[in-house]
């Protein structure tokens, strides 16, 4: 079982949004309190592609196909988790934080811990794959405590 120990960050963040946590008491009865707040401002991928998908020839047969237009929307969020990773190895390397949880719909769990620094992976204590990037801060308390009991 791991457990939140006073002065472990948490860090709650989805492809747009982010919070970093420190809990300031113990894991039984956990007080997160937020160390630093990052947003992205990520419009809808049909607000951000410039034009209509291109369209390429199929050979001698005059058919012409789609073709898929680049998801700006999803390279944002991607391109998020490369900067949370690389906020989280500076604030490693500097001493703010021993352990940490990370809290993130799969995807971007996954995407993230692609980008993780060693220094930073070896103070995960535990991961959640959900969001909660839009739950008060008691909730949050409240679930992180709760998925980490059942570690």
């Amino acid at each position: 079982m791991t457990a939140l120990k006073n002065g472990t960050w948490v860090l709650i963040a989805d492809g747009e949004k982010a919070l970093f946590l420190e809990n300031r008491t113990d894991g039984e009865d956990p007080f997160l309190e937020v160390v630093r707040r990052e947003e992205q401002d990520n419009p809808p991928n049909r607000e951000q592609a410039a034009n209509r998908p291109g369209r390429v020839s199929d050979g001698p047969s005059g058919h012409r196909s789609a073709v898929d237009d680049t998801d700006w929307h999803e390279l944002a969020k991607d391109r998020f988790a490369s900067d949370l990773a690389d906020i989280l190895y500076k604030q490693a390397h500097s001493g703010k934080f021993d352990s940490i949880v990370l809290v993130a719909p799969p995807n971007t769990l996954g995407e993230l811990r692609q980008q993780l620094h060693q220094e930073v992976t070896n103070k995960v204590i535990g991961e959640v794959p959900k969001t909660l990037t839009n739950h008060p801060l008691n909730e949050i308390e409240k679930i992180v405590a709760k998925e980490l009991s059942k570690a």
